[in-house]
């Protein structure tokens, strides 16, 4: 028998799937699980395989890898792969003595010594699904591959060490023709290449796109047809000729990265290329807390913003926290960031369930009509930014008014004190000036943690 069980994503467990396919062409029982399944506890298992995602689930993958440790006769028998498996394997191993996949299984025998499958090139088992009672999105798309891998090496991407290898095309033809014959035609398609401009076959691939049905303005069913690039697009590496290419396609939304504000005239230059080819919607990843400010943060949105009402476009950003490759869990702060301005961004994203949206009122409401008003909203109490319409006229406006009489050695008081804990050292207790004390009396100590509130509302 084998077994997989895993941690927790969004998204269909992609290798357990397509490892369910290798394991039922061998003639093997394959049970799915998500997260910890008593039933399957006490049974006793060939294999087991977790798979793991961010490292910062350590805590809760090593929870998994013990949990299950009774139903296998060896640690050896529990395989361990995904992408915290490839950056943090070695301390996996002497954590738990498990077997570590690192990386992609695309190479035969990486299983099992006699097997000449590639595992990696299988059809996922959308199957192994059915029985979980979690409802997994994507069900009506195919999910392939154009390219692997990524020829940059940008210090705050894994995909370096994941997908070391560039691979500049893969017959998306042959991937969506073997998911055809097993679960039948799907109406959108999700590509997760993390680096399409890069290929030099780019031309190739959109080619393929059209052959296969997913034209700009395709329909099945009556419905429009989509593309989705899931991971971005390089802006770096647009030209007209590929903006061109990309706009023959069902590509809806074009995802983009704003990662630094120093690219900002590169962005807005292909903000308009895009509008230019008729790409309207659009989707944008933003980085804070790595080497950014809390200002060109806000700046980088804002300019979405502006865009969106001066172009007519619609571009919904997504602001995505920093973490080290190799960080357990998710304290890290970076060299311009505090704990309360990144606690702030989190709580305002609660609010807006994660994302920004084109409006301008929506994002003024949110975020701050300037600068100024979004450093004041980020440094307000968590429940104040959480459940703004509750408190405006009353607790959170007390706030507002004490936060905007502070002096200048106050406010730098308050940032250190808020930003570091009550305990700063850097805070003199004699800094502390009644208005100041004051202040600080709307911050309760132990308080729940903003992803822990159990109502939210929007703004």
């Amino acid at each position: 028998m084998r077994s997989a069980t895993r941690v927790s994503r969004p998204y269909p467990p992609l290798g357990l799937m397509k490892i369910a396919t290798y394991h039922k062409w061998r003639g093997d029982y394959v049970r799915f699980v998500k997260g910890l399944c008593p039933e399957c506890r006490r049974r006793k298992w060939d294999r087991v395989y977790i798979a793991t995602l961010f490292t910062f689930h350590w805590r809760t993958t090593l929870e998994t890898i013990r949990y299950y440790s009774v139903s296998v006769d060896s640690a050896r028998d529990m395989f361990v792969g995904g992408v915290m498996a490839t950056l943090l394997g070695a301390e996996i191993e002497r954590e738990a003595s498990v077997t570590v996949l690192r990386g992609l299984l695309n190479k035969p025998g990486m299983l099992d010594p006699d097997d000449h499958q590639i595992v990696d090139l299988l059809v996922p088992d959308f199957s192994i699904l059915d029985d979980t009672g979690y409802e997994y999105g994507l069900k009506d798309a195919y999910i392939a591959y154009a390219t692997r891998g990524c020829p940059n090496d940008c210090s705050f991407c894994a995909v370096r060490l994941i997908e070391p290898e560039f691979v500049h095309y893969l017959p998306i033809r042959q991937q969506i023709r073997a998911i055809e014959e097993v679960y039948g035609p799907k109406q959108h398609l999700i590509l997760l290449d993390n680096n399409v401009l890069a290929s030099a076959q780019f031309e190739r691939i959109v080619d393929d796109l059209i052959d296969l049905g997913f034209h700009r303005g395709a329909k099945m069913n009556g419905r429009l047809r989509l593309v989705d690039f899931n991971q971005g697009i390089d802006l770096r590496l647009l030209t007209h000729e590929k903006m061109a290419l990309l706009a023959k396609t069902a590509i809806r939304p074009l995802r983009l990265a704003f990662d630094y504000i120093e690219i900002k005239d590169l962005y807005v230059s292909r903000i308009k290329m895009a509008r230019d080819s008729g790409l309207t919607t659009l989707s944008n990843y933003v980085l804070y807390n790595y080497q950014d400010t809390p200002q060109d943060f806000y700046e980088r949105l804002k300019t979405n913003v502006i865009l969106n009402e001066e172009f007519g476009m619609q571009i919904y950003s997504f602001p995505m926290k920093y973490i080290p490759l190799d960080a357990k869990d998710r304290s890290y702060i970076g060299p311009h960031w505090n704990r309360r301005f990144l606690r702030g961004i989190q709580c305002v994203l609660i609010a807006t369930r994660g994302m920004v949206g084109p409006r301008q009122q929506f994002f003024e409401a949110a975020f701050g009509r300037d600068y100024q008003e979004f450093m004041e909203i980020v440094s307000m109490p968590d429940e104040y930014i959480i459940h703004r319409r509750k408190h405006d006229n009353n607790a959170a406006a007390e706030w507002r008014q004490l936060f905007r009489a502070l002096s200048d050695e106050e406010r730098a008081a308050f940032f250190d004190l808020a930003g570091n804990g009550a305990n700063s050292p850097s805070v003199e207790c004699t800094a502390l000036t009644s208005r100041l004390r004051e202040l600080l009396s709307h911050y309760p100590h132990g308080g729940q943690r903003p992803e822990e509130a159990a109502t939210l509302e929007l703004l």
